[in-house]
């Protein structure tokens, strides 16, 4: 795991694409940063992540963008996906990537964590698990709270599509009450599961909820909950990224659901244990917010 990996062998850089050589020269990577990186940078450097093959509009291809813009050390992060619609970008991230068994990822990035931990003693390694609602809260639940419980340093980001989008269109436990899908025609018969609150009782010291409709606020929660996890245990990010195809929006229309549920059932909550309250402060001090 080094930041080598992205440099080219001079053999071939003569017949190298431009992206693969911007990758390398222009890159945010956090060793070339003299300040934090974040989404200003976006729109004058090369971003981690190539083309994508989600649907044209997906909330999801803007919220990994703000992601992976927000990564304090993306050269020494390791992301953990599972199957689902988000797994489909990440071929094309310039970061080190594990696709774990469908529901287990909090399990593989527990592992991979500790293990981390043990061979680079004198590095930080961030360990993020990135997944939808049908890994991280339906099937995977149980591996899930397990790593909340354990206290493992890990730092866990649900795309909330509120629906098994890959497959067809079936209900999750994330679907609101009453939603319709194709393969879900009667509608869900009960509440959606207050996740970001789960997380906050079973241990997590940094639990939020939101929409990906505001890149700044996205990147902020993305680094906080990261340098939490990294010294004092689990982090926890529920991120509304609706599938507009499931729930008949065209392709323009995702960023307006998102902000109308801002104000509905995805109104900002926000958990921050006091130790991890004081952390941030000195995180803040010292110039690493």
């Amino acid at each position: 795991m080094s930041h080598d990996i992205y440099k080219i062998n001079p053999e071939f850089r003569e017949i190298m694409p431009k992206e693969i050589i911007e990758l390398e020269e222009n890159a945010t990577w956090a060793k070339n940063m003299d300040k934090p990186r974040g989404i200003k940078e976006l729109p004058d450097t090369k971003e981690l992540l190539e083309e994508h093959s989600l649907c044209a509009g997906c909330p999801e291809a803007a919220a990994l963008r703000y992601v992976l813009s927000a990564l304090p050390k993306p050269e020494d992060t390791i992301i953990v996906n599972s199957t689902g619609c988000t797994s489909l970008m990440f071929p094309h991230i310039a970061l080190h990537t594990v696709h774990s068994l469908f529901g287990n990822q909090n399990a593989v990035a527990s592992g991979i964590k500790r293990v981390l931990d043990w061979r680079f003693p004198d590095t930080q390694k961030d360990v993020v698990v990135l997944a939808g609602d049908g890994a991280t809260v339906d099937i995977g639940l149980d591996y899930t709270l397990q790593s909340f419980f354990r206290q493992e340093k890990i730092t866990t980001i649900c795309f909330d599509n509120e629906v098994y989008a890959n497959t067809g269109g079936q209900e999750s436990g994330m679907t609101a009450k009453g939603q319709v899908f194709k393969m879900a025609p009667t509608g869900k018969k009960f509440d959606k599961v207050p996740m970001w609150e789960l997380a906050k009782t079973s241990g997590c010291h940094y639990s939020v909820n939101m929409t990906a409709s505001a890149p700044k606020a996205v990147a902020k929660a993305v680094r906080e909950a990261i340098l939490v996890a990294r010294e004092i245990g689990p982090t926890y990010i529920n991120l509304y990224t609706p599938c507009i195809l499931e729930i008949g929006l065209s392709a323009n229309e995702g960023l307006g659901e998102m902000k109308d549920q801002d104000k509905d059932r995805f109104a900002s909550y926000k958990h921050v244990s006091p130790e991890a309250e004081e952390y941030l402060k000195k995180c803040k001090a010292e110039g690493l917010l």
